[in-house]
């Protein structure tokens, strides 16, 4: 057995072959099956919204979104810079314009007071990032887009529980986007969910998820054949992989608990090394309950975090790099004139690394991933 310490490994809490088993034998493994209803309505009381959607992945909940929000070519949507390609591309599929916005040095958030000034009369939704499970500044965001009746849809792929200000991580938009990736907290490999914030939103989200059909109302009986009602594609998972996540979503205080140890420990024990070193660890700040969803920390320079990553690779442990600032990207770079107007999301992307930390992680090798950084002289 390799005694390499990877950067991820996929969750694993036991009842998902049992579930997935079944599934089998009930006999429907397609979308919108028994597991899938149960995974919606875990979610829905969970995290007390009208109606939570499963989808194939993240980026098909945000690609929803915009549809529902009937986003097309003209429009503009203002997103950070610093974050994955899908919250921008599930928008500028449709014809839309990103608007490129600069994190805070903080928290690496979407800068709220940065928004305002990116606003325009074409601007047609704000799409927020709470990168590593930590809140945006949603108060102060809210308000300005309420002011300029702009939706906000939360991107809450690393958030799912989090909290601000005992307010639920994507329940305060009109919609938010979930992802079960297999890095994520909650995983069946590929997967994700849209929440609907607002009740107005729920039939089309339903009609647009089953390939622009009201399929969804005729298995109810609403209707006595369904057929094709509005534009949409097939975003539902198989019921195999809700499975999977219903066996992970029932034991979420059990995931939360070991990854918040983890973290922690990575937190507390790293503190003396990181100062002496001229290291940044993440803030949290007050009313913030965050989901302990990565650990990252921030190096002086990009080459102190090209030689702390060979460091721990040359031990068999894997730290790793994250996002690449979108508006210096090849597509990103097409819609022009940003470069030099991000410098927050060009300097941590150049210095960020993230720890390996996965639910399943033993203490052996959380030992061994602290005891190594702590033998680290940052150059």
């Amino acid at each position: 057995m390799s005694d390499q310490i990877p950067f991820n490994r996929p969750p694993r809490v036991g009842t998902e072959f049992t579930y997935a088993e079944e599934a089998f034998q009930f006999g429907q493994i397609s979308g919108d099956g028994p597991f899938t209803k149960r995974c919606s309505t875990l979610l829905q009381e969970a995290l007390g919204v009208p109606r939570a959607l499963l989808t194939t992945s993240c980026t098909h909940a945000l690609e929803m979104t915009a549809l529902l929000l009937e986003v097309g070519p003209g429009d503009e949507f203002i997103i950070p810079s610093f974050t994955f390609t899908s919250t921008a591309t599930s928008y500028a599929i449709r014809g839309a314009t990103p608007v490129f916005v600069d994190i805070r040095q903080d928290t690496l958030n979407l800068d709220e007071t940065l928004l305002e000034a990116a606003i325009t009369p074409r601007t047609k939704a704000i799409v927020v990032v709470h990168y590593a499970g930590v809140a945006c500044e949603m108060d102060a965001i809210l308000e300005i887009a309420n002011r300029h009746g702009i939706p906000v849809v939360e991107d809450a792929a690393h958030a799912l529980f989090g909290k601000y200000h005992g307010k639920k991580l994507g329940t305060l938009g009109a919609m938010g986007a979930l992802s079960f990736h297999e890095t994520k907290n909650f995983s069946c490999g590929e997967g994700g969910a849209i929440l609907l914030n607002d009740s107005k939103f729920i039939n089309r989200a339903e009609i647009i998820r089953e390939k622009g059909t009201n399929r969804s109302q005729f298995f109810r009986g609403q209707v006595d054949k369904y057929t094709w009602c509005d534009h949409g594609s097939s975003y539902l998972p198989s019921d195999l992989l809700a499975a999977i996540l219903l066996g992970q979503l029932e034991a979420r205080e059990k995931i939360q608990a070991r990854r918040k140890t983890i973290w922690e420990r990575y937190h507390s024990e790293l503190a003396d090394w990181a100062q002496a070193n001229g290291v940044q660890q993440p803030t949290i700040p007050d009313g913030c309950e965050h989901t302990y969803h990565l650990y990252y920390l921030l190096m002086p320079s990009l080459e102190a975090r090209t030689e702390f990553i060979a460091e721990l690779k040359a031990k068999q442990i894997m730290a790793v790099f994250h996002y690449q600032p979108l508006h210096l990207a090849p597509m990103g770079k097409k819609f022009g004139g940003y470069e030099g107007q991000c410098p927050v999301t060009e300097s941590i992307a150049d210095r960020l690394v993230r720890l390996p930390m996965f639910f399943n992680m033993s203490e052996d090798e959380n030992d061994r991933v602290i005891e190594s950084i702590l033998k680290i002289q940052v150059g």
